[in-house]
């Protein structure tokens, strides 16, 4: 399965910022999650078995992810979601999403984007480490 292109943070914002719901807007947040070489049982639960991530296989279920970006929506002072998933099989480095959330006040928008990326990568996602053995 072929890699998709990223978007532009650039033109997302622009459009963000042109549409009418923007004059409710004080700040947007955007998450770039990339693929890393450090294990996520590594990074999150302490768990080191001297593997390095060389990739990852990288799936979502479109219609959950339309579910969560609709939830985003309901929360208080949200007026603006964008969510680009990559697919396929991705390398280190390369992007796994983008989210851009857009709302009224700091703790609105920065609780919008941590609810929505954790949804995203706990409810919608499948993901699949490659690795391979590290040198210790």
């Amino acid at each position: 399965m072929r890699q998709k292109k990223p978007p532009s943070i650039e033109a997302w914002l622009k459009e963000a910022k042109a549409d009418a719901t923007a004059l409710k807007a004080g700040m947007f947040l955007v998450h770039n999650g990339i693929v890393r070489q450090t294990p996520k049982a590594k990074v999150r639960q302490g768990l080191d078995d001297g593997s390095l991530v060389a990739g990852m296989d990288f799936s979502f279920n479109a219609a959950k992810v339309e579910a969560a970006v609709a939830k985003t929506y309901q929360m208080k002072g949200i007026c603006c979601v964008k969510v680009w998933l990559n697919e396929g099989r991705l390398k280190t480095g390369d992007d796994i999403m983008y989210v851009l959330v857009g709302g009224d006040i700091r703790p609105h928008v920065t609780t919008a984007l941590q609810f929505l990326v954790e949804e995203i990568k706990s409810r919608c996602v499948t993901e699949t480490e490659l690795k391979v053995p590290g040198k210790r």
